[in-house]
């Protein structure tokens, strides 16, 4: 299903329409982030997911800087681990010392804003909120409220080694077929090197391989009345699959039972030609850490720098990814955190988020990312994109591995496509529709 720059308009209102079915948004005073408040002598606590700390702590930075100049108070910036932040996260709002700020994906974020987990916003005293991405705002809606405010997003794009291009003499893709014929190209010539890749893909890269279902018209769930039914095991569902698995099984040297997180450190190593991933990889494809557990270590240039383009993928939207932050209900310093989010998401922090090549949070705020260096193939890729069902217990069927699980049955070939769909499909309705 091909989509403009974001989800639709009825994203929202499928998160309005299950509010009816018994969940409800945080309550409470609305934080000010306009508000004159003292902040001498207090610190708020901000929970950022580690990719802030690897890609832009310069920009967390300067941001910091500037809210401690408005405002008088400190910023303790926590930086978080993708793999267990909500269980830290779900431990941690149980009890009274919470964070005053918590980052979280736009995918994750439904569940919390439903169990009242967040503090109400006032949009209009956020910058650009009148333009924010839709796949970005929609989960932070709820009831006519705002519950969290979108802080930048990322388009996957079809990443290439352009100095194996040219020695094969190959052109920019500009068909899905001309992606196939590339990698069929490329493993030809280095099919001699077993560590070669003419298109690495994980096995367990469920945003990659979601792609290639929305790309044959698929879906992976949709509403049904009250109820949510898996549609994986749908003809074009796993049409998509089957393509995706095909490029998989045939063109990559990669582990089958991985997920996409080193693909850029294994880009760098100058064994692979082609990749699907997130314009802000180009770089660190480029530069990888000195020390991958001290990112106050540097960067070293590696292998490919200065040999990695990037492109729109032809034929397969990409998922609109990105991050929200919200207020906790239980912050006691709420109208400071409010304040930090309001200059951490504010044009300048966007532009200089754009510089790192990652998307902003707004459609207006595109042309700027468009206009800069190694943003341009994710700024196109921007306008076709696709995004998750929109269910409060989405964030379960992610925790819970189904798609992970499903794609390595398909990958490593102990099962078949639609034996594998129809699983994951069961798994999805009892999920989705638990009480």
């Amino acid at each position: 299903m091909k989509r403009r720059l974001a989800v639709t308009a009825t994203l929202a209102a499928t998160l309005l329409g299950a509010a009816a079915c018994g969940s409800s948004g945080g309550t409470g005073t609305t934080p000010n982030a306009n508000a004159s408040v003292d902040g001498a002598g207090k610190t708020i606590k901000v929970w950022l997911m580690v990719d802030a700390q690897s890609a832009w702590s310069d920009v967390v930075k300067q941001a910091g800087d500037r809210f401690t100049q408005a405002t008088g108070a400190q910023v303790q910036v926590d930086y978080q681990q993708w793999t267990d932040h909500l269980a830290k996260l779900d431990t941690t709002l149980a009890g009274s010392e919470v964070p005053d700020v918590v980052e979280l994906g736009n995918t994750e974020m439904p569940k919390y804003v439903f169990s009242g987990a967040f503090a109400p916003l006032d949009k209009g005293q956020f910058e650009n909120s009148g333009q924010w991405l839709t796949g970005l705002s929609a989960p932070c809606e709820l009831d006519g409220k705002t519950y969290c405010v979108p802080y930048y997003a990322g388009a996957r794009v079809l990443v290439y080694h352009t100095e194996m291009f040219q020695k094969a003499g190959l052109g920019v893709p500009k068909t899905y077929d001309d992606v196939v014929a590339a990698a069929q190209a490329l493993k030809s010539k280095n099919g001699s090197d077993k560590q070669f890749s003419a298109f690495h893909m994980p096995g367990k890269y469920w945003y990659a391989a979601m792609a290639w279902v929305k790309g044959s018209g698929g879906e992976i769930a949709r509403k049904d009345g009250d109820k949510w039914v898996g549609a994986l095991s749908e003809p074009a569902s796993q049409q998509g699959l089957t393509k995706w698995a095909e490029l998989a099984r045939t063109y990559s040297s990669g582990d089958p039972t991985k997920d996409e997180t080193d693909q850029a450190a294994i880009f760098a190593q100058g064994k692979t030609a082609m990749m699907y991933a997130n314009g802000w990889e180009v770089g660190a494809a480029q530069e990888q850490p000195k020390d991958p557990n001290k990112p106050e270590a540097g960067k070293v240039k590696t292998k490919v720098d200065g040999k990695v383009a990037s492109a729109a993928m032809p034929g397969i939207p990409s998922f609109l990814g990105g991050s929200d932050l919200a207020v906790t209900a239980k912050s006691k310093n709420a109208d400071l955190a409010a304040k930090w989010v309001q200059i951490f998401t504010d044009t300048k922090s966007q532009e200089g988020l754009i510089a790192k090549s990652v998307l902003p949070n707004a459609t207006n705020l595109l042309d700027k990312a468009a206009a800069t260096k190694g943003n341009e193939a994710a700024a196109q890729a921007a306008k076709e994109t696709w995004f998750v069902p929109m269910a409060p217990k989405w964030s379960e069927v992610e925790s819970a591995n189904v798609l992970q699980n499903m794609l390595v049955a398909i990958a490593t070939g102990k099962s078949t496509v639609a034996a594998a769909a129809k699983d994951a499909d069961t798994k999805i309705n009892e999920i989705l529709n638990a009480n």
